[in-house]
């Protein structure tokens, strides 16, 4: 006799689903993380060229490739973005404003 198996729906964010704390934090890093490993890996450089362009120490940058971002803090890994010369722009509006709330537009 079989098991069937057990899926559970995810929310979308696979760090929520796993019950941790933080959750929120580090989905948000794991987004940009993978963002700037995309456009890393479209230059083709080495290690070290790296570790220059991002102004980090190489085994930081061993980390970075390896998707360890919960190693670095959203502003470290948008710095890398606007080292990678990336426009980063942050929408800030209250979760239940309504129509009316207002939005604050934010360029880096």
């Amino acid at each position: 006799m079989t098991q069937e198996p057990v899926f559970e729906e995810s929310t979308g964010n696979v760090f929520a689903d796993l019950g941790l704390a933080d959750a929120d934090e580090l989905f948000t890093r794991g987004k940009i993380g993978i963002q700037v490993l995309r456009l890393l890996k479209g230059r083709n450089l080495k290690q070290r060229e790296i570790s220059d362009l991002l102004g980090i120490p190489q085994p930081e940058v061993s980390h970075l490739m390896k998707g360890e971002f919960q190693r670095f803090s959203e502003g470290k890994l948008l710095t890398f973005l606007k080292r990678l010369d990336t426009e980063i722009t942050l929408h800030l509006r209250p979760r239940h404003g309504g129509e009316q709330a207002a939005e604050t537009v934010v360029s880096l």
